[in-house]
């Protein structure tokens, strides 16, 4: 019986556990220190120490039943091993410490994480490499594979060498930074100055008739780096967003290598640390002597053992140390870190499953399993890109592995549905193979039906990650998707043909539907939150979303609203009102949605006029509520009652606009309403 197994057995078997000074005693005199020793090394005194030590004496004696003491401790229970009554009691204190510290596998695990589980050598390689002048680390895995959890305890470490440490992600920088190889590097360079509380001062060492990667070498070796005392750890996240773009990783790449070659004849060039994560095998195509890819040290995180899945069961309070359950688990999933934490939190926490790893897998490759919601995003994602889901169904149906177009099985591998050896592609684990086999067997099967009922599939399936819980509406990731849509179908509608003779002579007759948005914001809502509490906060968006929904409903003038509906949420619904007469009825469609925190977006096929009408009549009905809100020592309030602001643009939609300029004039005229008072609505 060791220490540890002591300490753990006496943690469990007492209703309060041990204190701090109990545990430093127990360890303190298993190593044979005097109480002396001990008190000073812990600060305690020694009679204090002395006293702990004769109740633990007698807790063990009791614990045992025989005497323990001082003299005898060790000597006692070092030749024991733990009974089964033992381990069944430490198995559930496990437990009950885990379901305390349970954590949903999201993200990168912690640093304080008790979930962590390491990959020797990769930890040790990665620490002894960061400390080496000049050095240059790549590490590569798919998604969820743990990366961000490695480059966390990398950046760590490097901060308690003294180093400095910016961590910049590609996926972050917007569309436009990929413009051309100067406005990236500029925002490189900006990003690493911001990082390092550096004055940005690209324009001091930036020199056209250099060119960008001259002047970006520049700005590093003469000015950021000089201006560091120790060493710089710089990880590249996400390098695969860069391989998108091939004319720029073509020159970034070689770049990366010629300042690790620099550190060879440039003193200042061993401060710098480089680090690079990406996902797939990089498919840029480059000279042996330019790729930074046979330079420095390749980390390629593998999967876990069996001994880790073991190890990580066994820290969530499971017992697999004969390696059944672990083998089991590990030949649905592999080692896929995310996959085994996942299952591993359901059979722990409160999942229904009650630790039965049978009926898991059983349901794990079903749309009842617990992978399904992971696994649909991914299944969204294939549904959209038909090439690609061609290319994997091959691969999860092949008896063998299948020989793929680089490119695509590029993408694959970045997802992390295949593995790729050289030109072969097989399913990354049998979960993968399962699941998708019946999912895509279902898609191609409904390639022959009308594309208005697969599109309508696909929306439901986009509104199980685009609905506002709080709100019962659509979110701002649906807007977005949907407005593209509508643009598009609004463009090819808005020109028609009509024959002008007999013989067939056409011309192009513009026949345009409008398209407004309003754009609602609640007045000084933050202040709103803050002297109401959050619970006032969240009633009041929920009461002035119905609000918004319920007077959109109502006819206005000729024109006539029906909800776009969320097939999943019935976040929406169908209404439409029929008018007779010998006017013309025209017929619209409104989405009512909730845009950020206290804006709300309105998408119509109208005019600005009856946009307009809306916008008022959802102004005079929020007012309406009357939610009272007065603000001690705030003067210039609108009203003693809850106001709303609105923003209102309207547009024809053509091939010459983008969607994100009726956006940006609808956030214009908002942006006016708040400045002109609130309380109002601006058309632009």
């Amino acid at each position: 019986m060791s220490i540890d197994e002591v300490v753990l057995l006496l943690k469990a078997s007492q209703a309060n556990g041990l204190t701090t000074l109990q545990e430093t005693v127990l360890r303190s005199s298993w190593e044979g220190k005097t109480y002396t020793t001990i008190a000073v090394e812990a600060h305690y005194g020694e009679e204090r120490v002395r006293k702990v030590a004769s109740n633990l004496w007698q807790l063990l004696s009791n614990f045992w039943r025989e005497p323990i003491n001082k003299f005898n401790f060790r000597s006692s229970l070092e030749p024991r091993s733990l009974s089964k009554m033992h381990q069944q009691l430490i198995q559930e204190f496990n437990r009950a410490a885990t379901a305390i510290s349970l954590e949903f596998p999201s993200g990168p695990v912690s640093l304080d994480s008790r979930f962590y589980i390491s990959r020797p050598p990769v930890e040790e390689l990665a620490y002894t490499q960061i400390g080496e002048p000049g050095s240059v680390i790549y590490i590569k895995a798919a998604q969820k594979m743990g990366k961000s959890s490695l480059i966390l305890r990398l950046l760590e470490h490097a901060v308690n060498q003294g180093f400095h440490t910016v961590s910049l992600d590609f996926q972050q920088a917007d569309k436009a930074v990929f413009a051309s190889l100067d406005k990236f590097l500029r925002w490189l360079c900006a990003n690493i100055s911001r990082e390092l509380q550096l004055e940005p001062k690209l324009n001091d060492y930036w020199d056209e008739e250099m060119g960008s990667k001259v002047s970006c070498s520049i700005y590093f070796q003469s000015y950021l780096l000089p201006a560091l005392t120790s060493p710089l750890v710089l990880v590249f996240n996400e390098v695969d967003w860069v391989f998108e773009y091939s004319e720029i990783a073509g020159e970034f790449l070689p770049l990366v290598r010629f300042w690790h070659e620099q550190a060879r004849r440039v003193e200042i060039w061993e401060k710098l640390r480089l680090v690079l994560v990406f996902s797939a095998e990089i498919i840029v195509p480059l000279k042996l002597t330019q790729s930074p890819f046979n330079i420095g040290l390749p980390i390629k995180l593998p999967p876990f053992t069996t001994e880790q899945v073991q190890e990580l069961a066994q820290r969530h309070g499971l017992d697999w140390t004969d390696g059944k359950e672990a083998s089991s688990l590990m030949a649905m999933v592999g080692g896929h870190p995310y996959l085994v934490r996942l299952a591993l939190y359901h059979l722990v926490g409160k999942g229904g499953l009650e630790r039965d790893l049978n009926q898991l897998l059983q349901h794990a490759a079903t749309t009842a399993g617990i992978y399904h919601e992971y696994l649909s995003q991914y299944l969204l994602a294939l549904r959209e890109e038909p090439e690609l889901a061609d290319a994997f169904y091959q691969v999860i149906t092949a008896t063998d592995y299948v020989k793929l177009d680089p490119v695509v099985a590029y993408k694959l591998q970045r997802m992390g549905l295949v593995n790729v050896e050289g030109t072969r592609c097989t399913p990354a684990c049998e979960l993968y193979r399962l699941y998708f086999r019946d999912q895509l067997n279902t898609i191609k099967d409904a390639r022959n039906i009308r594309f208005e009922e697969l599109e309508k599939e696909n929306q439901q399936l986009r509104d199980l990650y685009r609905f506002d819980e709080l709100t019962q509406l659509a979110n701002h990731r649906y807007f977005h998707n949907y407005l593209q849509v509508e643009w598009q179908r609004l463009t090819s509608k808005n020109a028609t043909h009509r024959p002008l003779s007999e013989k067939g002579n056409c011309e192009v007759i513009y026949d345009p539907t409008p398209l407004s948005l309003i754009l609602c914001d609640i007045d000084y809502f933050k202040i709103y939150n803050k002297i109401y509490g959050n619970h006032a906060g969240d009633n009041c968006l929920r009461q002035i979303a119905n609000t918004i929904v319920n007077a959109v409903k109502q006819p206005f003038g000729y024109h006539s609203f029906s909800f776009v509906n969320s097939l999943t949420y019935q976040a929406h619904h169908h209404f439409e009102t029929s008018h007779t007469g010998n006017s013309q009825m025209k017929f619209s469609s409104v989405l009512v949605t909730r845009y950020g925190g206290e804006e709300f977006a309105i998408l119509t096929q109208t005019d600005a006029t009856a946009a307009v009408y809306i916008a008022e009549h959802i102004r005079s009905s929020v007012k309406a509520l009357e939610i009272p809100c007065e603000y001690p020592g705030i003067d210039g309030l609108p009203a003693t009652v809850l106001t709303v602001s609105l923003g209102v643009a309207s547009m024809i939609p053509n091939a010459e606009n983008e969607p994100n300029t009726l956006v940006n004039a609808a956030e214009q005229a908002l942006y006016q309403a708040k400045r002109k008072g609130r309380d109002r609505v601006i058309l632009i």
